[in-house]
């Protein structure tokens, strides 16, 4: 897909022609937009039925032929999409949309015995429908279990329009299934207190029960900034990853992901770990003649400013500075990613970078700087499996068996349904990301989804023989085993000669309809687990001694952190790089202070960090509502006044730290300048941080286990720190705490 395609061509906006006919029918009497809110009551009074009231469980047989899988499976099927349309349920991003022409109704949550025995569970409790599909009409996806291994949350759309030119307004919500044993009864509720406008998927249980999910909700929940459209083709994204407890109805968001955050899952040490499309570049929307325009900040009422200037990152093509031509930068990975349960500490996994994934991928910043590099030296670090340019790494799961071992798929971008080849990934919290190793694990042939390592040994994975993507293609559950050469290959089907149905429905003036197998998609293993500990960030030593030494209360500064949506973030030493990371630059020095180098070559000198915010500034007059993320300097309270540096900056202490208060809640990126403001390195990804965190940095980019000039990591006390502390005692934080909404994450986060 080129930046020349019509975003409103590909989001599934509907053509002005179609919304006029709607129109006109209206007026003549046609039905009227159904309500999401009727359909699913509708769906829920279906689900008191009876069991023997309801349809029958499935149209697959009974048994089938039993492999040594050693517990129960769940997981769901789905009607086979027409390719791999742009925006469909099996999409690399915008894979959220609940519009039946992207998410075909007629799939179910099933469960598989060892015996091969299968149960439809989500007919057993009364939703779901054959034939011409209406108000009891469903699409099921990404089911997670319990660590009890009694219950499993999902996530599911209700309803279909009933008639031809009828609109529905349903979104993906949460739900909760029990009775997964044999002989049980299978009963479903709606998870209380969850976000019920807006697209909820991808859930899974904290370990403390609460419910995380990425959703499409507006970060801070106000409505007019709906949808937020991502990064590439301003298409509408999940915001990012959320924690509900649905017994108190507390929600708050966990990372704000520009352009969305896909599969979240826990690992056995308590992280949450999930594929980010990393896509920090400039709006090529802003190139095209899609009518561009900024508002004055994310209010309501916030008027149009002229120009549509951008700053941050370096142009898409290219630009000139005062240290010579500028490469252009566009950036498109999907990228593994951690954090904790409670949304800190939100890093790459082990801090893994572009250039252990990807070797040859960014060009140096400074074209003419020959000291820099376009190309990876590959023997500073263990990987050897490229995640080459518009890729990535999808549906990562840990291997029980081996903490830290992740299998995921390597896929591109467009036309695979997020299918291709298993890779294995080491990612134990003990490993620096140059120790990182991503080996291929599938033989060739054929493409796989879902890989689901067992707590047997074995591997379960959605498999098709075919090369491509397509609705006719025969996506089943298969049970792996290895080739001579220890290669994952497909082996037994798991559902026999597989789940059959005929459905038939409206997309809206039009009448579709499928027989035939159901692809049969994420699943996931029934057995009890134990909750892992969740991670939390504590405070690191040399920072810490700078608190007791100033006579700092720790708790305190936390709380009147958390009173203003505020985070800290400190650098050691922004002179120091890591070794391997050469494509920006890497001879570093504060004037007057300390000075980092690696190699003969240009010194550039950096005097500022400046910090900018992800605000969702940027708007279109040519295609459907929403804004875009736009990176602008930050606006934070309790930092000292500095007008030397540029707008959102703070000074570089000449033992090469800083130190500063930074909006919480909402996607952050910086970069350090020369005195005159002029950018000399760019961080290029978005990082949230929680309220009141504090957070740090060794370095510019964090070294692993050397930097540019071969020594460790800094474990100096930050200059800037001590001297922003004295600055925060003096003045009491220079003002009084900040609204914020009642368990719903900031009001006001960060300016």
């Amino acid at each position: 897909m080129t930046a020349s395609s019509p975003p409103f061509l590909r989001n599934g906006f509907r053509p002005l022609a179609t919304l006029v006919a709607a129109l006109i029918l209206s007026a003549c009497g046609a039905q009227l937009p159904l309500s999401g809110a009727d359909l699913e009551q509708a769906a829920d009074a279906a689900a008191t039925a009876t069991p023997s009231a309801a349809a029958p469980r499935t149209t697959a047989a009974a048994a089938t032929k039993a492999v040594t899988v050693q517990n129960p499976i769940l997981f769901v099927t789905q009607i086979p999409t027409e390719g791999d349309p742009f925006g469909s349920r099996v999409s690399s991003f915008a894979n959220h949309f609940p519009d039946i022409g992207d998410v075909p109704r007629g799939g179910d949550l099933m469960i598989r015995y060892p015996d091969g025995t299968l149960r439809n569970l989500t007919r057993e409790a009364g939703y779901g429908m054959d034939g011409l599909q209406g108000d009891r009409a469903i699409a099921v996806r990404e089911p997670t279990v319990h660590w009890s291994g009694t219950r499993a949350v999902f996530s599911m759309v209700v309803g279909a329009p009933p008639r031809q030119h009828a609109s529905i307004n349903v979104k993906w919500q949460l739900y909760e299934v029990t009775g997964l044993a044999r002989g049980q009864t299978a009963r479903i509720t709606k998870v209380a207190n969850q976000p019920t406008g807006y697209n909820n998927v991808s859930p899974l249980y904290a370990s403390d029960d609460r419910i995380l999910f990425t959703s499409d909700r507006p970060r801070n929940g106000q409505a007019h900034l709906y949808p937020q459209l991502d990064e590439y083709e301003s298409t509408p994204t999940i915001t990012g990853i959320f924690s509900l407890d649905p017994a108190t109805g507390a929600l708050r968001i966990l990372n704000h992901a520009p352009s969305g955050a896909f599969s979240p899952t826990i690992d056995s040490y308590g992280r949450v770990v999930f594929t980010r499309w990393d896509h920090l570049q400039r709006d090529q929307q802003n190139l095209s003649n899609f009518g561009p325009v900024n508002y004055a900040s994310e209010a309501s009422n916030a008027a149009r400013v002229s120009g549509t200037t951008e700053t941050f990152p370096e142009s898409r093509t290219g630009m000139s500075s005062p240290y010579g031509e500028v490469n252009g930068f566009t950036y498109n990975l999907f990228t593994p990613w951690q954090m904790n349960q409670d949304g800190t500490d939100e890093l790459s996994l082990n801090h893994i970078g572009r250039h252990e994934l990807s070797f040859n991928y960014v060009p140096r910043s400074f074209r003419g700087d020959a000291s820099l590099a376009d190309t990876i030296n590959t023997s500073l670090f263990a990987n050897r499996t490229e995640i080459d340019i518009d890729s990535g790494l999808f549906h990562l799961r840990e291997d029980p068996r081996s903490p830290g071992t992740f299998y995921a798929i390597h896929a591109n971008e467009f036309a695979e349904g997020t299918s291709g080849r298993i890779v294995k990934v080491t990612g134990a919290p003990n490993l620096t990301a140059d120790q990182m190793l991503i080996t291929v694990a599938s033989a060739s042939g054929g493409r796989y989804r879902n890989p689901l390592p067992l707590a047997s040994g074995q591997m379960v994975a959605s498999y098709t023989p075919s090369s491509t993507f397509q609705r006719g293609i025969d996506l089943r559950l298969r049970q792996l085993g290895t080739d001579a050469s220890g290669r994952l290959v497909a082996g037994d089907l798991l559902t026999g000669s597989g789940i059959s149905k005929s459905v038939s429905w409206w997309t809206p003036g039009t009448q579709q309809s499928y027989s035939g197998l159901l692809w049969e998609l994420e699943a996931v293993e029934v057995v009890a687990r134990n909750a892992p500990p969740a991670p939390t960030l504590a405070i690191t030593a040399p920072e810490r001694s700078v608190l007791t030494e100033e006579a700092v209360s720790e708790a305190s500064l936390r709380e009147w952190m958390k009173a203003r949506d505020l985070a800290l973030i400190v650098v050691r030493n922004q002179t120091s790089r890591d070794r391997a990371d050469r494509q920006q630059p890497f001879n570093l020095r504060v004037p007057g202070g300390v000075r980092t180098t690696g190699s003969s070559g240009r010194v550039y000198d950096i005097a500022h960090f400046q910090i900018l915010q992800g605000n969702q500034v940027r708007a279109y007059t040519d295609f459907k509502a929403g804004r875009r993320v736009i990176a602008q300097p930050m606006s934070a309270t309790g930092n000292p006044a500095y007008t030397a540096g540029p707008a959102g900056s703070v000074a570089i202490a000449s033992d090469g730290s800083s130190a500063a208060f930074v909006p919480a809640s909402r996607a952050l990126t910086w970069q350090t300048t020369d005195a005159a403001g002029e950018p000399i390195v760019r961080e290029r990804v978005w990082v949230t941080m929680q309220p009141g965190e504090i957070r740090t940095c060794t370095g510019c980019h964090g070294e692993n286990v050397r930097n540019q000039a071969g020594t460790a990591a800094s474990q100096a006390k930050p200059e800037a720190l001590r001297q922003l502390l004295r600055h925060w005692k003096q003045t009491q934080g220079g003002g009084g705490s900040r609204r914020r909404s009642n368990g719903s994450g900031p009001l006001l986060p960060g300016g």
